[in-house]
């Protein structure tokens, strides 16, 4: 297992951790900060260099911004953490996913999409900013995501999933001033242990139940609908071409592995 995180010393205790825990020396981890584009490549590039085979992706990466604020990449940074960086390490490790017997991407989004609305044409920089819209339109883009590459990948073995893992109780909202301070410290009570917060997207990547389930979204392991608006396939469509533009990813990329079949 390659685990992948911004702060080296908290990446080193934690594979440690699970090395002990788990009695599996063969725990690495890999450094890089996900708002940077920059730095996915380099992640991306460095996990290749290494493996030539990767089982499951599981994707895990956001925060929430009460103010605006921009990426080493001059782009929003809700938007270049919450959604870019899934799809540009996704596309970068494409090839690889495809190669590997019946490979899974997870997508971890959140219920926080379900009231969101997605206008492509100031999504990577509104001109009016609030945090919790911002948080929640990027949690839709990782849904429409997901469908989106679901229908790309349609003749190969990957499968694609996305999911909500519950309110977890994590240091999720610090950082954000005084109120939404507040917010956290509630969050830690009523929210659920890490443990559990986990479960779902242990299941989607491991469980036998989801051996050749794709295109779905899970909460509490079942699957269930999302919102409405995530089933749009041209906003899907469109929000791929946008993304493919920020991050020069080919609009129509076909995957050299496919072409070796």
């Amino acid at each position: 297992m390659v685990i992948a995180g911004r702060n080296p010393a908290k990446c080193a205790v934690t594979a440690i951790e699970i090395r002990e825990e788990t009695r599996n020396p063969f725990i690495e981890y890999l450094v890089a900060d996900l708002s940077s584009q920059y730095q996915v490549r380099g992640l991306a590039d460095e996990f290749k260099a290494r493996h030539h085979q990767l089982d499951v992706l599981v994707i895990n990466a956001g925060a929430l911004y009460m103010s605006r604020q921009y990426s080493a990449d001059k782009i929003e940074m809700t938007f270049a953490l919450n959604h870019l960086s899934y799809f540009l390490l996704t596309n970068l490790l494409l090839d690889t996913l495809v190669d590997s017997p019946s490979a899974r991407v997870v997508n971890v989004a959140s219920s926080a999409h379900q009231e969101a609305r997605l206008e492509l044409a100031d999504i990577h920089d509104p001109h009016r900013y609030f945090g919790f819209r911002a948080y929640s339109r990027s949690k839709l883009c990782n849904v429409l995501f997901t469908y989106e590459l679901v229908r790309r990948l349609q003749e190969t073995e990957v499968t694609v999933n996305a999911l909500h893992p519950g309110l977890v109780a994590t240091s999720f909202l610090k950082n954000n001033g005084s109120f939404v301070g507040f917010l956290n410290f509630l969050l830690g009570i009523r929210g659920i242990r890490e443990e559990a917060g986990a479960t779902t997207t242990v299941y989607a990547a491991s469980s036998p139940d989801m051996v050749g389930v794709t295109g779905k979204y899970l909460v509490k392991k079942q699957v269930v609908n999302s919102s409405k608006h995530s089933y749009d396939e041209s906003k899907a469509a469109g929000l791929w071409e946008l993304s493919a533009s920020l991050t020069g990813i080919p609009v129509e990329t076909r995957f050299p592995a496919l072409a070796l079949r």
